[in-house]
């Protein structure tokens, strides 16, 4: 679900985000709790909204969307009670495809419900469908109404008119039509279902807690829970649960798979483990390529938190600089903390992010950062850090330069407003006014990421246009709207 005009954090508004995340469970009394406990673990993914869905033998169907965080919506003994069944899915989202406006982004709010002749089925999607837009015309045209501006939604209208004899069937007719990226986590009245495109673009995991099964979008939610990591839903794999057993299908051409890297650069919980990798210890060899490829004396390795603490962390290992906490966050500044006027705004990170001025006097300081989009907030740190009295600041980010939009989930903004996309190493150095500025290679990403040659470019293992404009789905919905890719451009 991408947009590029998505609002813009006034306390932190340089930072690519996640999309989606998707949970669900089956076999465990009180469902609804265990999805509340999941999204949270899942918060970081997205913390616009959430939504559940349950369904209960006596009660049926039963559904809540709520703005704004877990934490504040679904923890009370009423929620709850709305909510029962031994079956659930939710979503936590960012806006994205869908309406930014307070008034009518509840609508947008996942899952989604459609009630189809064999029963009602709840559709809860991580990712983003790149021919929603030439779907949706499709499907008004033959008489479908849509009751969100969210791209999600063409699953349920795709479902609905399946001549398929079960839901899991109409799913599969209804996603071989899509393209894009989907981790989809759906739910009948007896059934959990977890579907992941062909390419395993977004991540999606099974667990077991007892007798009860978990789809989740990270491991890390399953350990909020005390639940038992079983696999990795693989990529074009559909796993359909019951409380008896988990059966599985391939409704999809097979293709070499190609998940997102950033998912260990950035969006991911650090103490999360994806394809058997744990994406802190990615991170931290992050740093140390980071270290080896682009050297510089200096008296300290400060990461900008929390993002960048891993790879600051394996810097500081591979250089034998020490590491310091340099800067520090406030954990509770949220995005209402304060009405977003005029003087608020340009008081910008410094509500989120305190430097330690006894620490930085005088020093030579490497700040390490995760990436590097617009610009705005890497100049705000820098400047904290010399008032503070640093003698020079150094800046070193965990990825490589971001040139191109991502159309498979991530909120991004245009290109032309990517700092890297028309401005060289040198002059993003020179803009961001710091003494040195050095991206780690695309190479030595993927080494960080366990492979030893870096990258094949005629066989990449990962999805990663931001980076390289190697779109492994033409996203052809920008296409249509002007947008030319890297390969179309030259």
């Amino acid at each position: 679900m991408s947009n590029q005009n998505s609002p813009i954090d006034p306390y932190d508004d340089d930072k690519l985000r996640e999309e989606c995340g998707v949970f669900g469970v089956i076999g465990a009394p009180d469902a609804a709790n265990f999805v509340a406990l999941g999204l949270h673990a899942l918060q970081h993914r997205g913390q616009e909204a959430g939504g559940i869905v349950t369904h209960d033998p006596k009660t049926g169907f039963n559904q809540a969307r709520r703005m704004g965080l877990v934490r504040d919506n679904f923890t009370t003994n009423d929620m709850m009670a709305m909510l029962p069944g031994d079956i659930g899915v939710g979503h936590v989202r960012y806006s994205t495809t869908g309406s930014k406006s307070q008034h009518t982004a509840i609508r947008d709010v996942q899952p989604f419900f459609g009630e189809f002749s064999m029963g009602g089925a709840a559709v809860a999607h991580n990712g983003n469908l790149t021919n929603a837009i030439a779907l949706r015309r499709d499907l008004i045209e033959r008489g479908a109404i849509f009751h969100s501006t969210s791209d999600s939604e063409c699953i349920i209208h795709l479902m609905a008119r399946s001549m398929g004899r079960t839901i899991p069937d109409r799913m599969k007719e209804a996603l071989r039509q899509v393209e894009g990226a989907f981790s989809i986590v759906a739910m009948t009245r007896s059934k959990l279902i977890g579907v992941r495109d062909p390419l395993g673009i977004r991540p999606l995991v099974l667990g077991k807690i007892g007798k009860a099964y978990v789809l989740s979008s990270e491991t890390c939610a399953l350990d909020i829970l005390g639940a038992e990591f079983v696999r990795e839903i693989e990529p074009g794999e559909m796993v359909v649960v019951t409380t008896d057993e988990v059966k599985s299908y391939r409704p999809f051409e097979a293709k070499k798979p190609r998940p997102c890297i950033f998912e260990y650069v950035y969006f991911s919980r650090p103490d999360s483990v994806i394809a058997g990798k744990s994406v802190y210890e990615v991170r931290r060899n992050i740093g140390k390529e980071l270290a080896r490829e682009a050297p510089v004396e200096a008296d300290m390795v400060c990461p900008v938190p929390d993002s960048g603490t891993p790879a600051a962390i394996g810097y500081s290992q591979e250089s034998g600089i020490p590491f310091e906490m340099g800067i520090v966050r406030n954990q509770y500044v949220g995005r209402t903390f304060i009405e977003p006027t005029a003087q608020i705004r340009n008081m910008g990170v410094r509500l989120k992010l305190n430097v330690n001025r006894e620490l930085m006097r005088g020093k030579r300081v490497i700040l390490v950062d995760d990436s590097v989009v617009r610009g705005t907030t890497s100049r705000k740190i820098k400047d904290m850090v010399l008032e503070a009295g640093a003698a020079e600041v150094h800046f070193r980010v965990a990825s490589p330069p971001t040139v191109w939009p991502d159309f498979y989930g991530v909120d991004m903004p245009n290109r032309e407003d990517l700092l890297a996309a028309h401005m060289t190493e040198e002059e993003m150095c020179e803009y961001l006014g710091v003494a040195s500025l050095k991206f780690v290679s695309i190479d030595g990403l993927y080494r960080a990421v366990g492979e030893p040659n870096g990258r094949d470019p005629n066989n990449p293992a990962y999805h990663d246009a931001v980076f390289t404009g190697d779109y492994p789905v033409a996203p052809s919905d920008m296409i249509a709207k002007g947008f030319k890719p890297k390969i179309a451009a030259e």
